[in-house]
């Protein structure tokens, strides 16, 4: 009697869990099918640049989305769900079904293998062989232990060639791991700020802005981090980008949470489940995965999946807390999806004003821009283009104001520079001063600042020293551009004449 209710119990944990395995399953069998589709040609990206991006925008979280999906598809493929096919034994539909969910687990993780060097996502590629790697040895782990006591020198000399290989992923795009060693930097030095309570999910990149800013002012940088120095989004660390948003007690807890349900999971060996979560843990820590609804909702699914394989669903309370969660959960989703799907309607409501605003028409660009002000007013890129039609019909006092909410939220110079013109225009020419050295600083590899600077200063007269205007076409003239193109050419050209 005992033991058919253990049986029991184990039989209704690995139903409950294998749900969500499944869910997980089909997404990720949707999103490798749909990257198969535009690399062969079949489906257009949602990138120009790019061909491979699935559903996401950009291939590198794209790939990070598969390289989580990757070890769930693994482990139901190496480990069958033995679980559940020790209850089911008896019942024919039960183990063909089963059957059916390991074979198409493992067509899947092989797309998955397939598409993942196509992405050149660094990231991905080390949270998928993490995640992967202990996967199988959490399935082998006593055939794992005699063969690491029996081969520790092969281990070693394994260890040293992962070494290289990562050395050569870093060499693989410097330049871009460079950057991401800057922002983490800079980032961090943005928490110590305000710790505590952070600056607020939507202004994360603004106080990165100032941050930078900070950091390039006081000269004590490199001329590599000069070279590599952005105006990012995000922090291409979700550690930091919490720690950044809401502070440092948030970021702990969300930790604990997380670090709970693995160890829940891991005591009840849901391994697939267990290396999902450490692959976005992995993957997280160089991107920016909590920017996307999907990974979002993968994540919660996920964590809701680890908790639940512990709960004792033979308990009253454990099934009303397991059926909670579940509803809880698809409310958020709903909820989510709204938000979404709001979203997206209103950013096509942009991309007409943006037509208005690209075709020179700004006073229409202006009408259309003021009617959403209200849904859009946190979004940067929005704010700045608002902001930059009013310069352009010389509402200069508007355009500030706008352009002033927009550094909230961003980390662009270019905001800088408009406000710095519109000062200028205003013959404020002390602010327009402050406000174009400010974008210096925030960018030092860019000449357009120099070049703003150098007008205002011949604009200007005696107002300033003539040392600052010699300094200033100086600069424009002599600096190592990141890109060398015909406008740098005409800014050299103007300035050689002062």
């Amino acid at each position: 009697m005992g033991q058919n209710y253990e049986t029991d119990r184990v039989m209704r944990t690995g139903i409950i869990v294998q749900i969500v395995i499944v869910c997980l399953i089909m997404i990720g069998g949707y999103e490798a099918f749909l990257g198969f589709r535009q690399l062969y040609g079949f489906s257009v990206s949602n990138h120009s640049l790019y061909a491979l991006t699935g559903s996401f925008y950009n291939p590198g979280p794209y790939m990070g989305y598969l390289a989580m999906v990757l070890p769930v598809c693994v482990y139901v493929y190496v480990s069958g769900c033995t679980q559940i096919l020790r209850c089911a034994q008896d019942d024919i539909i039960k183990r063909t079904s089963i059957n059916v969910l390991k074979y198409s687990a493992g067509i899947i993780g092989l797309m998955i293998l397939c598409l993942l060097p196509s992405g050149m996502s660094r990231s991905a590629w080390v949270a998928a062989v993490v995640s992967v790697g202990y996967v199988m040895a959490m399935h082998h782990r006593e055939k794992l232990s005699t063969f690491l006591r029996n081969h520790w020198k092969g281990v070693l000399m394994g260890g040293a060639v992962l070494a290289v290989l990562a050395c050569g992923a870093y060499h693989l795009k410097k330049d871009s791991a460079d950057g991401r060693l800057l922002m983490w930097k800079v980032a961090a030095r943005a928490v110590c700020e305000r710790p505590w309570t952070g600056y607020g999910w939507e202004s994360v990149a603004g106080a990165y802005g100032d941050a930078q800013e900070a950091y390039f002012a006081k000269g004590d940088y490199t001329a590599t981090e000069a070279h590599v120095a952005g105006s990012p989004e995000y922090v291409f660390n979700e550690y930091l980008q919490v720690a950044m948003a809401w502070g440092v007690p948030v970021l702990v807890i969300c930790l604990l949470v997380l670090v709970g349900g693995w160890c829940i999971a891991h005591r009840r060996r849901q391994y697939g489940l267990c290396g999902a979560l450490l692959s976005f843990g992995v993957f997280a820590f160089s991107s920016y995965p909590l920017q996307f609804p999907l990974f979002v909702f993968s994540l919660v699914l996920l964590w809701v999946g680890c908790i639940l394989s512990g709960l004792p669903h033979q308990k009253r309370w454990g099934r009303v807390t397991a059926v909670t969660l579940m509803l809880i959960v698809l409310m958020g989703c709903g909820l989510l999806y709204h938000y979404h799907i709001e979203k997206e309607e209103v950013k096509d409501k942009w991309g007409r004003c943006r037509m208005l605003y690209q075709s020179g028409a700004y006073s229409q660009a202006v009408e259309s821009y003021a009617e959403h002000y209200e849904t859009m007013r946190l979004d940067a890129h929005y704010l700045f283009e608002y902001g930059h039609a009013l310069h352009k019909l010389h509402r200069n006092e508007e355009s500030n104001t706008i352009l002033q909410e927009a550094l909230q939220v961003g980390s662009d110079p270019m905001i800088l520079n408009i406000i710095g013109k519109n000062f200028q225009e205003m013959q404020q020419y002390k602010e327009a001063e402050h406000c174009l050295l400010r974008s210096t600083h925030r960018l030092p590899g860019r000449i357009y600042p120099y070049y703003l600077l150098a007008k205002l200063y011949k604009e200007a007269g005696d107002c300033f020293p003539p040392e600052k205007l010699d300094w200033a076409v100086q600069m424009v003239l002599e600096m190592e551009p990141k890109v060398h193109s015909r406008a740098i050419e005409e800014m050299r050209e103007e300035v050689y004449l002062y």
